[in-house]
């Protein structure tokens, strides 16, 4: 599932690009607010169907993603693409402590199918 400050149309044409079926999409346009707001969260786990334990969210904004996501009960994986440079780029800076971190998804990618192949 995707959770993004977009609206529709820019999401479908980035999802055009993506060339990868997601099995929902919540943007921003949908829930009527932009992350932070504890709203985005609450509109994509209600999308889902799912209690909040099953869901791990993963994404690179300490601001606007891992902090809400930890507020509301969700466990958090921290993208930090950022690892190896000082600051935050182009999001505000955040304090939020994530459940993991990893420097991008394919770490995070290996990490699940190990998992899943019971490996420790």
């Amino acid at each position: 599932m995707i959770l993004s400050n977009v609206d529709d149309d820019l999401f479908e044409g980035t999802a055009r690009q993506l060339q990868v079926p997601f099995a929902a999409v919540v943007t921003s346009q949908q829930v009527g607010s932009y992350k932070p707001s504890h709203a985005n969260f609450r509109f994509m786990l209600e999308r889902l169907g799912l209690p909040k334990e099953r869901v791990l969210h993963a994404a690179q904004s300490l601001f606007h993603d891992i902090g809400p996501a930890r507020e509301v009960g969700l466990t958090s994986v921290w993208i930090n693409r950022r690892h190896d440079r000082p600051g935050f780029g182009g999001t505000p800076p955040g304090a939020a402590e994530p459940d993991l971190r990893v420097p991008d998804l394919r770490t995070l990618a290996d990490l699940v199918e190990a998992q899943l192949a019971g490996e420790p």
